[in-house]
């Protein structure tokens, strides 16, 4: 569990295959993913973001992603973005840089 801001908490939700956001212990988002690849090559696949929309414009996507990167890079994951959201904030945060792998065609067709 990750308590970033006030009220604000991220944690992993395995079962799911997702990492959730709880405002004031309210789901207020959630980011999928679907993990890959041998012990020595573990990847994450980030493929879907959702913030809903009560909750929007509180910075909980970007809270949400950071904790969510943070939690699998220390894990042993490598990081591939599939998800528009994390690809972007990646783009702009370059704290996973040494983290990330390409997307190529084994990762899409894990996700189908």
């Amino acid at each position: 569990m990750n308590e970033d801001q006030q009220g604000i908490t991220v944690r992993d939700n395995p079962e799911k295959s997702r990492f959730d956001v709880l405002v004031d212990d309210t789901q207020a988002g959630f980011s999928m993913y679907q993990d890959v690849g041998a012990e020595s090559e573990r990847q994450r696949i980030f493929y879907h973001t959702r913030i809903f929309d009560e909750f929007e414009g509180r910075g909980l996507a970007g809270t949400l992603t950071r904790a969510a990167l943070k939690t699998s890079t220390q894990a042993g994951y490598r990081i591939v973005a599939v998800c528009p959201y994390v690809t972007k904030w990646l783009s702009t945060h370059h704290d996973f840089d040494d983290f990330i792998d390409p997307v190529d065609h084994e990762h899409l067709s894990a996700l189908r």
